[in-house]
């Protein structure tokens, strides 16, 4: 390949290579699945050493224009399908002010947006969803959380109705203190914030630590409403890639070496969207490289208490020295997602300064909902609900691996996560996600694409699959779905009706 490449002009090397492929793709000159050149065949030809034609593929791959499939190299994407148009690309510019118009061409995109328009896309009214964050509604202990509220305000009267403490609601607080520290993370509840959900306590550690041009560093994938979150403050993502023990942490440090990031944000249990678990090794290990660079961690554990076998790791909150670790976790996903009741643990300076960005932020989480929660939790209904639920949960996971195991075709791959609400699928080899979704919808089946956890790549061959929001009859008609959707997309591109039926492969 070709590159015109000046030397000793103003514009860096990676940049004028970045420039020049981005025109031949866009310019139709280079087809959706054409190969490129491998960094190191190409970095030879122009004379230039590896590292710049690496940092080039990596400005691709964050625009969305390449991606990267293992073991085979780096090509160039196909489009993403159409989405409908936002209210605001359905409005002409000029119908808006100056100021308004300014927003339109800010670069930030969410990656929520997008996957919110390519599920309205669905047409079908018996649609099965398995896109969700969440877990399944009907599971929601609506009359007994009811019964606790009317109790709470005859109990507490217009006392319930005010800000309350700043901090948080000091019963729930302690209860939350004893809580972790029955679970090996000793906590007193002066080092407990009450926040609007676990999303409050993430952008108030993100406000408070963050400056535009930061570098976070964080799992690849990871949550993509974190995503979302860094980038909406022009901070720049530095992803880790993640295997069946978390965080590659052996990768960090070359990378925390050369990048000098701000923050590690890890989701250390249960993550999402893989379901993985770090290992123990591998979470003394990131607790001491985080150390030596003088680097916080942000731990997020909404989903830790939601274990359907195997054995529970210690929390990095646990295992790390005083000061070291802010610990987040929620209770939205376990009750009720409307709740928006989350905490966040940390000791030292720093607690007064999230205490400070709260208050700026919304004065206080409701009292009321406090109350309630506190009094839910105390007389052990809380505990009974989590038994119940992930007695159920289990169940709906099983029939999710079942299920693929009957439906997806041979190339296709996934684990058996331990917990959680999720399932993480590899595609065949010759499919991508964007061929996929279309055929999908058709069907009447939505997912999660992968693309939207991750925060430097565009990865084209895996979906996210929440088993915890439907009954396994429901599951099964889904998978099925899925299963004729991804046979469709192989016969497309192969000429070929066939595809044989495989076994669960475990990666």
């Amino acid at each position: 390949m070709r590159i015109p490449i000046e030397c000793d002009g103003p514009v860096p090397l990676y940049r004028q290579i970045q420039t020049f492929l981005q025109e031949q793709i866009q310019s139709g000159a280079l087809l959706p699945e054409t190969r490129l050149p491998a960094t190191r065949d190409l970095a030879a030809s122009l004379g230039l050493s590896r590292i710049t034609v690496t940092n080039a593929y990596a400005e691709l791959e964050a625009e969305g224009l390449v991606y990267t499939r293992r073991g085979s190299g780096t090509f160039v994407a196909p489009p993403l399908p159409d989405l409908p148009p936002s209210e605001e690309e359905r409005s002409a510019p000029a119908d808006w002010p100056l100021w308004q118009q300014q927003l339109l061409t800010h670069s930030w995109r969410s990656v929520q947006g997008d996957l919110d328009r390519m599920t309205a896309s669905v047409s079908r009214p018996d649609a099965i969803s398995f896109w969700g964050g969440i877990g399944d509604s009907e599971m929601f202990p609506a009359d007994e959380f009811r019964k606790t509220l009317q109790a709470v305000l005859r109990r507490d009267g217009s006392e319930c109705l005010g800000y309350g403490d700043r901090c948080g609601y000091p019963p729930l607080r302690a209860t939350i203190a004893h809580i972790l520290t029955s679970q090996g993370v000793p906590t007193h509840p002066d080092q407990v914030l009450i926040t609007s959900g676990s999303q409050q306590a993430l952008a108030l550690v993100a406000w408070l630590l963050l400056r535009p041009g930061d570098v976070v560093m964080v799992e690849s994938p990871t949550y993509s409403c974190a995503i979302d979150l860094f980038r909406s403050l022009d901070v720049r993502l530095l992803g880790v890639p993640v295997d069946e023990q978390g965080m590659r942490v052996e990768q960090a440090e070359d990378c925390m070496r050369s990048n000098r990031p701000r923050l590690i944000y890890t989701i250390p249990t249960f993550q999402n969207p893989t379901g993985t678990c770090m290992s123990g090794r591998r979470r003394r290990q990131l607790i001491a490289l985080a150390d030596r660079y003088n680097v916080p961690i942000l731990e997020d554990d909404f989903l830790g208490d939601l274990r359907y076998e195997g054995c529970a790791q210690p929390a990095l909150k646990a295992l790390a020295p005083a000061g070291r670790v802010i610990y987040v976790s929620t209770f939205s996903k376990m009750l009720m997602p409307g709740l928006r009741v989350g905490f966040l643990v940390a000791e030292g300076p720093v607690y007064e300064r999230l205490l400070a960005c709260k208050r700026v932020s919304d004065l206080a989480t409701c009292s009321l909902t406090q109350r309630a929660l506190e009094a839910y939790i105390t007389v052990g209904r809380y505990q009974a609900h989590l038994r119940r639920t992930c007695q159920v949960y289990r169940g709906r996971r099983d029939a999710m691996l079942a299920a693929l195991d009957r439906h997806m075709p041979a190339g296709a791959g996934w684990q058996s996560p331990r917990g959680g609400l999720f399932l993480w699928l590899q595609l065949p080899a010759a499919l991508s996600v964007s061929q996929l979704l279309p055929l999908a919808a058709e069907e009447g089946v939505t997912f999660a694409p992968g693309s939207i956890f991750y925060p430097c790549e565009c990865a084209q061959e895996y979906v996210r699959l929440n088993f915890s929001m439907h009954p396994p009859d429901v599951i099964e008609e889904g998978v099925r779905r899925l299963g004729r959707a991804v046979e469709r997309c192989l016969a497309s591109e192969e000429g070929e009706v066939t595809v044989p039926r495989p076994r669960a492969v475990v990666v």
